[in-house]
């Protein structure tokens, strides 16, 4: 129980941290990569979430999808690894490699999709080296670029207001 609430004092500093330092830089850098970061306890359906590279004309192989769950049990899924609160260490620190890989991966875009409001989301979010982070609406405005208040069950309205705002910010090839 000590170790629990050490490990989330230490996670929420290092979050404020990150956002403190964080940058907001604007570019027209056209989006080739996607990162994706989930919460698999609220999104059960996780082939519409890759039509969303379709949606936007980026080749699924640029498409990276990771999952977290707040279940103790990891969850395996065809598609890509799921992390839990086991792969963050007692001081904050990630000890997964696979998914600090996919924080140093620089996406040309990051989306989280997720509204629950989970301090290890947001950490993954914020830490991402993504220089453009779109999000669902979410409780701390400071982690996103772009939020787009639609309910996660209606994938189809995201999909069509993010291709919107990404024309509108000319970030989509012609």
């Amino acid at each position: 129980m000590i170790l629990k609430g050490l490990k989330e004092k230490s996670i929420k500093k290092k979050l404020n941290s990150i956002l403190k330092k964080r940058e907001t830089r604007f570019n027209t850098d056209k989006i080739e990569h996607i990162g994706i970061i989930l919460n698999a306890d609220e999104t059960t359906d996780f082939e519409a979430l890759k039509s969303l590279a379709q949606t936007i004309s980026v080749r699924s192989n640029k498409l990276k999808i990771i999952a977290f769950t707040e279940s103790k049990d990891k969850l395996d899924y065809s598609w890509d690894t799921c992390y839990n609160t086991k792969d963050f260490t007692w001081n904050g620190r990630i000890n997964n490699t696979e998914l600090q890989a996919f924080l140093d991966t620089e996406f040309d875009m990051l989306i989280s999709y997720y509204a629950t409001d989970v301090l290890e989301l947001k950490y993954l979010t914020a830490a991402s080296k993504a220089p453009f982070k779109v999000g669902v609406f979410q409780m701390d405005k400071r982690i996103n670029d772009l939020i787009i208040k639609a309910d996660l069950e209606n994938l189809d309205l995201f999909k069509t207001e993010l291709k919107k705002y990404l024309n509108v910010l000319n970030k989509l090839h012609s």
